[in-house]
């Protein structure tokens, strides 16, 4: 048999064994589908519409040109088109948003077996308002870019900090997902949150209160828990945790609804890798954390909290 026919012969005993094994995946296709969990909690296969992931981190970045104009647009926006591209714009983030939170909330209604509650008109109703709500966020992120820039020496104008800082990124998206999850938007604010956090390591629940005029300085690391309270004027540095005490797997069912984070009153700094814990844990008015400082107890106003400094020894080669 000739050297070309036998090449013939292995590429068809090839081609043989790739469609057997091909053939293999429909039952192996069947004991997965066997094998999801009877009550829904590991998979979405159903009739009722799900929010899209994708399409969420599209109306951040829809949304967070329009709260800073002309910082992330692609093109020169100026007095003469400011009108037409923002309303534009504003109009294509309205249909976005509201598609989303239509998914979102019907997703429940049907999902969970609750009430209807006209999700279609519902999620247009929320939409305008959020919409209503931009010049107010516009505001409260102004407070913000500037508690950076007087917070921070090495910034040099305001244009630095929206353009660069991920702690401001990762509050204006927290501002954003607050606002939908005090409206009672369910799912949506937290892929925003999350998403955030996956791009600036911080992480912040859009359940958290935070008021004016709030910075996080460099950032990675941090973590402020759902019941967190923060006042005004607050700094905090990277790796800094508020965070709940640790609970059993009984404990959390009682806990899920009640205040398990601290509460930073207003003027507090508090210095990298600092931990506090807990929602009794109040840090008072115009205090100071030390870095690496561990707390679970409350701290009167006007005191700084630092570790004692540790001797360093030093030793010649």
């Amino acid at each position: 048999m000739s050297e070309e026919q036998n090449s013939k012969d292995r590429c068809r005993e090839d081609i043989s064994a790739a469609h057997d094994i091909r053939a293999r995946i429909p039952s192996l296709v069947g004991k997965v589908v066997s094998q999801y969990d009877k009550d829904g909690r590991l998979h979405h296969i159903g009739p009722e519409p799900i929010p899209s992931r994708q399409a969420i981190i599209d109306i951040i970045y829809k949304t967070v040109p329009v709260l800073f104009p002309g910082f992330f647009s692609g093109k020169r926006i100026d007095e003469i088109n400011a009108q037409y591209y923002l309303g534009e714009e504003i109009t294509e983030l309205f249909e976005m948003i509201t598609l989303q939170i239509q998914h979102a909330i019907r997703h429940d209604c049907i999902r969970f077996n609750r009430a209807c509650i006209r999700c279609e008109e519902r999620s247009q109703e929320i939409s305008l308002k959020f919409i209503e709500e931009i010049p107010r966020l516009q505001e409260i992120l102004s407070k913000d870019v500037r508690a950076a820039f007087e917070g921070d020496p090495a910034s040099r104008h305001f244009d630095e900090i929206i353009f660069c800082y991920p702690g401001l990124f990762a509050v204006a998206v927290y501002r954003v997902a607050h606002w939908l999850h005090t409206n009672d938007v369910p799912l949506i604010p937290r892929i925003m949150t999350e998403y955030a956090h996956s791009r600036t390591g911080i992480d912040i629940h859009p359940g958290v209160a935070i008021g004016d005029s709030f910075f996080i300085d460099h950032g990675t690391g941090v973590v402020i828990g759902e019941t967190t309270v923060i006042g005004n004027r607050v700094r905090l540095y990277q790796g800094v945790t508020l965070g709940a005490l640790s609970l059993s797997k009984d404990e959390c069912p009682l806990l899920r609804d009640k205040k398990r984070h601290p509460t930073i009153e207003d003027d507090v700094i508090i210095y990298a890798n600092a931990t506090i814990l807990g929602g009794k844990t109040v840090i008072g008015a115009r205090s100071v954390v030390g870095g690496n400082v561990w707390l679970t107890e409350s701290v009167p106003p006007d005191t700084s909290v630092f570790l004692k400094k540790p001797e360093l020894v030093m030793k010649n080669k």
